[in-house]
């Protein structure tokens, strides 16, 4: 240890929290029992760091001195870390200890807790997808009961993946808002978020990529050229955990058609499982619900420059840099959690559709801002979007060395500016942005934008940039789509090829429909798909010859080139797995399935009350409210009925059968309720069975629906502030 000394940062020497109340003055049970979780803290800073060149030691850590600086309302600062079992939170223990030391060299008090993170690959297609959504709300719920219980000023976030990010915000919200209270006589609530590292992707091993083409050529061999050039196609991507899942999809094939033996398919998805993530750990390359939650807190201005994009754990100079810019905001109630909110939620959603982030976070943006306090759902997103069209301005791939890992390297080498980079592209683009929002950085955006004297750098060409200065397409973000069987739904159409969001526009759809995800599975990891929509009976000759005549094919079309040519196009139909059916899990594997059933994949749909994975590509509606279990529309579907899909008008009707069989498109007046009562009511009783699969303490049975984010009732109702500036201020 270095000689005991007063190490106290000067610019922060007189900070003293400015608030009517303060517990450990008030109450002495907190301030015996709190000091010596605070100086265990410190001393493990200290054997961390001692050793480093530079350090300035930490002087006095006693409990006399820790209890002097609670006494005299000091900044109690709580470092907020994830689960070391969860592959962005590798380093969290070290991370916390040089914020810790930081945060006592700056005058305040550190404190450190975790929180358990759920990974969405590792629950991915098994029961604990029907935990992720749910363990956002717990999050929220455990971080605010912490925050509030041991009466932490501010939070020092090591931001992770999936959920997480968006479920402390929610808890921090919270509290800030039940802090308004005068009663209460405490100071708002400040935060900065640190996102994890970037995971870099893996590469498949020689041996292993060898053993795929031997495959490759078995299959064309076997006439299966479908099943090779999807192993040809999904080689080209990094290697993550999505990527394997589709090569288990794969060799379930080879295996099914006789072209490899189950053992040898094992070992190859061991191979590939092995080979997959860099031992750093990180969030993953992919521009999924991970990063495109580093995006979120990004543009709602919570992360500090100097942190949005590394490529490895941040070295002791750069987390002081992190723990200062937080002690900047303490007494400043402008830069409290919820002030930023309101002021950057627009913003946020701006850069969401500039960026193609994940549909996930339909659900989480109105989640924070309604534990904010703030009235917001699906709906402002919907008014945000059409107040001024945004273009895809992120040009991110799996297979064109343009991932996140990579956006980061072209960060780090000083070719962009990380969020800043996007807001200054689309303000160039004049997309309509509050440049005067805070951020954490103690300045506007407009004034962060002044430093930067261009987007992208143009020693980086704009073919191998993340980020464009020159819009991709028009299209681009999540569309709200309407219809006569539900409220909403939601479609990534930045997931979608132009030319299929093209020709699904104005396209009539077949139910294929399930109860849950199971079967569908089942049904498209067979090899035999086509050979089973082709055999649906109600596939009438009447229904074929009224497609054959919608499409203009030619009337001896056959079924099978009915199918090929996108004249008989499918709407896979997966119901039950709304948020009180079935927690609402991702349905990333049957998307994944669907994808590699090339002729079908190319003319179909999905359309769910779950939700769909952050790197699901392709025409996925998800997110359909009401949910099945609560009498929704989707729930009434039959394998046969038919679905008009009109893309540029935002909707997708249920349409009158007798009609169509007689040339015309009239959409029904209202759902079938009535005459498929009993049949709603079987399937209910289903869902009720099924849900016994899952804990009854993590049931999401007393929440919002997905319009309002899935949020706790207690949530949803107190959300009644307008969260807008009224015109004119």
């Amino acid at each position: 240890m270095k000689p005991h000394q007063e190490v106290i940062n000067p610019e922060f020497a007189s900070l003293y929290v400015e608030e009517r109340n303060n517990p450990y003055r008030e109450c002495i049970q907190g301030l015996a029992n709190e000091p010596i979780t605070v100086q265990a803290l410190l001393r493990r800073a200290a054997e961390l760091l001692d050793t480093e060149p530079g350090f300035a030691g930490l002087g006095e850590i006693s409990q006399a001195v820790i209890v002097e600086r609670l006494v005299a309302n000091r900044p109690r600062i709580c470092i907020i870390a994830g689960s070391p079992d969860h592959p962005a939170h590798l380093y969290d223990h070290e991370h916390t200890l040089r914020a810790a030391a930081r945060i006592w060299q700056n005058g305040g008090v550190p404190f450190a807790f975790g929180l358990p993170v759920i990974c969405d690959g590792t629950a991915q297609s098994n029961i604990g997808q029907s935990y992720s959504l749910a363990s956002r709300n717990h999050s929220a719920m455990a971080i605010n009961i912490n925050f509030e219980g041991h009466s932490y000023h501010a939070a020092y976030v090591l931001s992770g993946c999936d959920k997480t990010p968006t479920g402390i915000l929610s808890g921090l919200a919270a509290a800030d808002r039940a802090r308004r209270a005068p009663e209460r006589g405490t100071a708002p609530v400040w935060a900065v978020f640190v996102p994890a590292h970037v995971l870099k992707g893996g590469t498949i091993p020689a041996t292993t990529r060898e053993k795929l083409r031997v495959i490759q050529n078995k299959a064309r061999a076997a006439g299966d050229e479908q099943l090779a050039d999807d192993i040809e196609n999904n080689c080209r991507y990094i290697l993550q955990c999505s990527s394997d899942e589709a090569f288990l999809g794969m060799l379930n094939r080879a295996v099914e058609h006789g072209l490899i033996a189950a053992p040898e398919a094992r070992t190859l998805l061991n191979e590939l499982a092995a080979a997959t993530c860099d031992d750093k750990g990180g969030i993953c390359a992919f521009n999924g619900s991970g990063n495109s939650s580093r995006t979120l807190v990004s543009a709602l201005g919570f992360v500090p420059p100097e942190a949005e994009l590394l490529i490895d754990e941040p070295p002791t100079a750069l987390v002081a840099r992190y723990v200062d810019s937080l002690f900047r905001l303490i007494n400043r109630p402008e830069y409290a959690v919820c002030e930023i909110l309101a002021a950057n939620y627009a913003n946020a959603i701006r850069i969401h559709n500039a960026t193609g982030s994940s549909s996930n976070l339909m659900l989480h943006m109105p989640a924070v801002m309604r534990h904010a306090g703030f009235d917001v759902s699906l709906f402002d997103y919907e008014a945000i979007g059409n107040e001024h069209p945004v273009p895809d301005i992120f040009a991110h791939s799996l297979t064109e060395q343009r991932d996140t890992h990579v956006l980061a390297q072209q960060w780090l080498a000083g070719h962009h500016h990380g969020i800043a980079s996007l807001y200054k592209a689309l303000d160039a683009l004049r997309v309509p942005l509050d440049l005067d929002a805070p951020t954490v950085a103690g300045k506007t955006w407009g004034e962060r934008l002044a430093a930067i004297e261009v987007a992208v750098s143009p020693a980086l060409p704009q073919e191998r940039s993340v980020i464009r200065i020159h819009p991709i397409r028009d299209i681009s973000g999540t569309d709200i789509l309407r219809g006569n069987f539900f409220s909403s739904c939601t479609l990534k159409v930045s997931g979608m090829a132009t030319s299929q969001y093209e020709r699904f526009n104005d396209h009539v759809f077949v139910v294929r429909y399930y109860e849950n995800e199971h079967p569908c599975n089942d049904e498209l990891h067979s090899g035999n798909l086509v050979d089973t929509l082709a055999g649906m009976p109600e596939l009438t000759p009447e229904l074929l010859a009224a497609l054959r005549r919608h499409n203009y094919a030619p009337a001896d079309e056959d079924i099978r080139t009915m199918i090929q040519r996108g004249t008989l196009s499918f709407a896979f139909v997966i119901a039950g797995q709304g948020p009180k059916a079935f927690g609402m899990p991702e349905m990333f594997a049957p998307s994944q399935y669907l994808r590699h059933h090339g002729d079908v994949e190319k003319t179909s749909i999905m359309v769910t009350d779950g939700r769909y994975s952050g790197v699901t590509k392709g025409a996925c509606v998800g997110h359909t409210v009401p949910e099945a279990f609560e009498g929704g529309g989707i729930g009434a579907l039959m394998n046969g009925d038919l679905l008009w899909v009109r893309l540029s008008d935002k909707r997708i009707d249920l349409l009158d059968r007798d009609a169509f069989l007689r040339g015309e498109l009239v959409p029904l007046k209202a759902p079938p309720f009535e005459a498929r009562h009993e049949l709603m009511d079987e399937r209910r009783a289903r869902m009720e069975k099924r849900q016994a699969q899952i804990a009854a303490c993590s049931l999401l049975d007393s929440v919002s629906t997905a319009e309002y984010g899935v949020v706790p009732m207690a949530v949803h109702r107190r959300a009644t502030l307008p969260w807008r500036k009224p015109a004119g201020r």
